[in-house]
């Protein structure tokens, strides 16, 4: 399993997408996913760099509502 300290911003995505978020668009680097809920809609924005800052990807997993262990599952 690849260490959090080291992911780049396509496998977040790829990972981000194995938990049922679509894509909805890209400007520049940015990558928009977002996820139908019971409770209304989830969304998140990835940089898609070579790799993501620790801070960063902890920003992006409290946007989608996803901790830490459950989003290792998915790597």
């Amino acid at each position: 399993m690849p260490s959090l300290y080291s992911l780049s911003g396509h496998q977040v995505i790829t990972s981000l997408q194995k938990m049922n978020f679509v894509v909805v668009r890209q400007k520049g680097s940015h990558v928009v996913l977002k996820k139908q809920t019971d409770s209304g809609e989830i969304g998140c924005v990835v940089p898609n760099h070579k790799q993501l800052a620790f801070g960063t990807l902890k920003g992006i997993l409290k946007q989608a509502n996803i901790s830490v262990h459950e989003f290792e599952k998915y790597l």
